[in-house]
């Protein structure tokens, strides 16, 4: 059994806890929203009065922060100082690249070890136990983060060094920006051609249009059930995340020089989506201004 602190609480970071007290796992929690707090007491997960607290006697510390600022601020301000020395920290924010380096410099410091390990899955991925965590880091500090992450996922890969698992993670999520504006853009125009959405979808399901943006995330009511577009686009991902993401991504993008257009492009869109409306909509949402444009 390991003992571990969890430092956000939100709709990703409490089921992931839950996950680790299900695997038979010592888990005490930590959230600077008192309402987040009582959902893990709740849940049967003790909270400490601070995040300091919570690290004390840890073995492992998981971050689940908003942005990479907080990230800094913590480890900065607060855990570094007050883990014992050769904790692990898993550093598990959607986060920069250089802000996942500088996380693991500043752990290195302190007398800890650290990997960047982000998510993918959303709440539902969250809750059944089956993200997918893309991990950067040594290989001794995975190979002791990985237990615990197999307790909350179901696909788990080593990426590389330090802040490599943020780098696959900006990847993954500016292929799928851009592949979700295309699908939407799809069944407009398709719809604008006189197309029933599943006569679409049966054919692109099928053909070399096939992505996880149609077939999972189908941004109009009918050919997948579940998809939130069934759902008045309640969000499995936000379209403010998708906003974060990409402008992540395009930080990275000009801070390699690289010849992106499409994801410069995805970013500008996703942006105005989150400016407007779409910020608390899932982010297949998106078709709504695509038809509006139009």
């Amino acid at each position: 059994m390991t003992r571990i602190a969890f430092l956000g609480l939100g709709h990703m970071g409490l089921p992931m806890a839950k996950n680790l007290v299900a695997a038979g796992h010592e888990v005490h929690g930590y959230d600077v929203v008192p309402a987040a707090d009582e959902a893990a007491r709740a849940a049967g997960i003790p909270v400490a009065d601070s995040g300091a607290a919570a690290v004390a006697d840890a073995d492992v510390v998981i971050t689940m922060f908003p942005a990479g600022k907080h990230v800094i601020a913590a480890y900065r301000d607060e855990l570094l100082g007050a883990a014992k020395p050769g904790t692990l920290f898993i550093e598990s924010s959607t986060i920069a690249v250089d802000e996942a380096r500088e996380a693991h410099e500043m752990a290195i410091a302190a007398g800890h070890r650290n990997v960047d390990a982000p998510v993918s899955g959303g709440v539902v991925g969250a809750e059944n136990g089956t993200l997918a965590f893309m991990v950067g880091g040594s290989d001794e500090d995975f190979a002791e983060a990985l237990p615990l992450l197999e307790a909350m996922g179901k696909r788990i890969v080593h990426c590389g060094g330090p802040g490599l698992g943020q780098a696959a993670k900006v990847c993954n999520n500016m292929i799928l920006g851009i592949s979700q504006i295309a699908v939407a853009e799809a069944f407009v125009l398709g719809e604008r051609l006189g197309l029933e959405h599943q006569a679409l979808y049966d054919v692109v399901s099928q053909a070399s249009g096939q992505c996880w943006a149609l077939t999972t995330n189908c941004p109009v009511p009918g050919p997948v059930p579940t998809s939130p577009a069934n759902r008045d686009y309640q969000p499995g991902f936000a379209g403010a995340l998708m906003a974060k993401d990409l402008g992540l991504a395009l930080q990275a993008i000009e801070g390699t020089g690289t010849d992106a257009r499409m994801g410069r492009l995805a970013e500008q869109i996703y942006a105005a989506f989150a400016a407007g409306s779409g910020a608390g909509r899932d982010f297949s949402g998106i078709i709504t201004d695509i038809r509006v444009a139009g």
